[in-house]
């Protein structure tokens, strides 16, 4: 048996602007919306889905990475043009470049990816393929 991620569920203070900022990373990744409902919307990518919600259970109203749990998300982002495409439309659209000075070798030598974070605070990695 293979074992792989079914799902990501997002906890989100602010919906609207999770829904711009996700919703267009996603989709430039080729995900594509599969519900919406009035506190979320879920993407979907063959037979993995993220959600993004906003639940009457919230707790808080401010996201950082740097606290016990998840840090980021490392998505797969295409070929290397795609993930510098990505990145040159990210601020557009609700991201911002993380280590731009090592772009896009932040993770390494061998490693082409652009790191992004949202106003948020929610950070994801785009990994690009040679």
């Amino acid at each position: 048996m293979v074992i792989c991620v079914h799902h990501i569920e997002i906890w989100v203070a602010d919906l609207d602007s999770a829904r711009m900022s996700w919703g267009w990373l996603l989709v430039e990744l080729g995900w594509s919306v599969d519900q919406e409902w009035d506190n979320g919307t879920s993407w979907r990518c063959g037979d993995v889905y993220i959600v993004t919600t906003r639940p009457p259970a919230l707790s808080g109203g401010v996201h950082d990475r740097r606290l016990p749990g998840i840090n980021h998300l490392a998505l797969h982002g295409g070929s290397e043009a795609d993930v510098d495409h990505i990145l040159g439309a990210a601020a557009d659209n609700g991201w911002k470049s993380l280590y731009a000075d090592r772009y896009p070798h932040a993770g390494g030598l061998d490693h082409y990816a652009a790191y992004l974070a949202n106003e948020a605070g929610f950070k994801v990695e785009v990994v690009g393929e040679p």
